[in-house]
């Protein structure tokens, strides 16, 4: 075999090719941005859930884009976040629901979907990635692999075991389990949140670019403020809409079964609730200014993208429906977002439909990566970046699968049915046959919502505005 020779390169010109593949490196990646991802539980936009965010309003929206129009695809914690990491509608994600039963984070979705979820992605690329927060509902119970499971992608991972809480809860701490009390000083989850990514943080620099996404509690059950916080908001209450505390006849058959009026200790524990999850986002902004204050300490926020939105929305009374999220109406499905970093013009109020499952594309699309081809959702990068008034999308789809119990002790109407989340009025949030698929499409010129129930009673049609008791078109009996 012939011999190969190599050109002699001398010490001298080894060093400099060395010093420029480094200096070439570090120009790459100082060039892809870093992306900080602020996920709320439960925020609604219908009651006034961003009223609070003064801070988070001022620093985000005011200097980037208020998205009017942001949908999510589930109204429902678990798939809904399910969509956020995946990118894919829940009928392909098959996170149906809270339950391990129902595919919240178990070992399909581990398996199946985990693998190939934006972090994963992200970490391939070269990103250094960060978690702190609540993950999916059933995440770090022994049926789901216990806290030894950290999903790939996370280079530092602080996962939340279980749903959301504030006090008395366990942390997978990159894998390690870590137990935590009622302390507000050492134990409150939002700031225990905030300190972790300022560890992260410290250790960033402008030369290798990052992911972090932060997953407070609030404003979720059991809707405990901070100290500091317990007496804000004393004199408001919530909300009183079109809808609320009005019988809906015309509704699906889980709404009907509503107590209306509200008994008054309902209205007197909806109003409670209402402040209460109001005085849990002021930690949530506090947290929000605090973040970009150490980004712009370290010279980094000129080069990051910042995100805020939440994973559903709420309702408190509307159709006589205590408290909860889970039903097809715009007070469940319509979330906040915020974002603002380089490229994006100050200002902003977009009527785009932006959806959950487009935050796994748009990230991808930011750090230079590929996007799947059997993802769902749509990447808003053209918003971002070009201002386009171009519609990305004008029909999607909203479903819900719902949860449900063999058997309700002390509410014996219900003997015969299958009921979740009922309150001491035998008043039931969810249901077997409060299941359904609605496609929804906005356009300049209309807007309507055609849904398919799992009680088979009928087919509706109504308009997006219509959050009030009117007459749906019922289009076919017994389906």
């Amino acid at each position: 075999m012939k011999e190969m020779s190599f050109p002699v390169v001398h010490r001298q010109e080894l060093l400099l090719i060395l010093l420029c593949m480094i200096l070439n490196g570090s120009s790459a990646n100082a060039q892809r941005p870093n992306i900080v991802f602020f996920l709320t539980d439960d925020q609604d936009v219908a009651l006034g859930g961003q009223t609070p965010m003064t801070k988070t309003k001022s620093l985000l929206g005011d200097k980037g884009i208020i998205f009017n129009n942001m949908f999510v695809t589930s109204p429902l914690c678990c798939p809904s976040r399910s969509s956020i990491l995946s990118g894919r509608y829940v009928h392909n994600h098959k996170g149906f629901n809270n339950s391990l039963e129902g595919g919240c984070s178990d070992i399909h979705w581990q398996q199946t979907q985990e693998p190939t979820a934006f972090p994963a992605i992200l970490k391939a690329q070269g990103y250094t990635t960060f978690f702190a927060g609540k993950y999916l509902n059933q995440y770090g119970f022994p049926k789901s692999g216990g806290v030894e499971h950290i999903p790939p992608g996370w280079d530092w991972w602080t996962g939340l075991v279980g749903n959301s809480q504030y006090y008395g809860y366990s942390l997978s701490v990159n894998g390690t389990l870590e137990k935590h009390g009622d302390n507000y000083k050492k134990d409150y989850l939002t700031d225990l949140i905030y300190r972790h990514a300022t560890e992260f943080l410290r250790f960033q620099t402008k030369d290798h670019p990052f992911f972090m996404m932060l997953s407070t509690p609030a404003c979720h059950a059991p809707f405990t403020p901070a100290p500091q916080y317990e007496n804000n908001y004393a004199n408001m209450s919530a909300p009183r809409t079109a809808s609320y505390n009005v019988k809906a006849e015309d509704k699906h058959w889980l709404i009907r079964q509503a107590i209306v009026p509200m008994p008054n200790d309902t209205v007197k524990s909806s109003d409670d609730i209402f402040r209460n999850r109001w005085r849990t986002l002021l930690s949530v902004d506090d947290m929000v200014e605090s973040v970009l204050m150490q980004l712009q300490d370290k010279g980094l926020l000129d080069n990051t993208y910042l995100f805020f939105s939440s994973d559903n929305g709420f309702h408190l009374g509307q159709f006589g429906l205590p408290s909860d999220k889970r039903q097809l109406y715009d007070f469940d499905i319509r979330v906040p977002l915020m974002v603002r970093g380089p490229g994006i013009t100050p200002g902003q109020v977009s009527e785009q439909i932006i959806l959950n499952i487009d935050f796994s594309p748009t990230f991808i699309e930011l750090t230079g990566g590929q996007i799947p081809k059997d993802i769902d959702g749509i990447s808003m990068v053209p918003i971002l970046k070009k201002n386009t008034s171009t519609p990305l999308q004008n029909i999607f789809l909203v479903e819900h699968y719902g949860e449900y119990e063999m058997a309700i002790s002390g509410c014996p109407q219900y003997k015969d049915q299958y009921m979740a989340n009922c309150n001491g009025h035998c008043v039931c949030e969810d249901s077997r046959n409060n299941t359904y698929g609605c496609v929804i499409q906005i356009t300049d010129a209309s807007s309507f919502k055609y849904c398919k129930m799992e009680d088979l009673e009928f087919r509706t049609r109504i308009q997006l505005d219509q959050d009030g008791p009117k007459q749906p078109i019922k289009t076919e009996l017994f389906l």
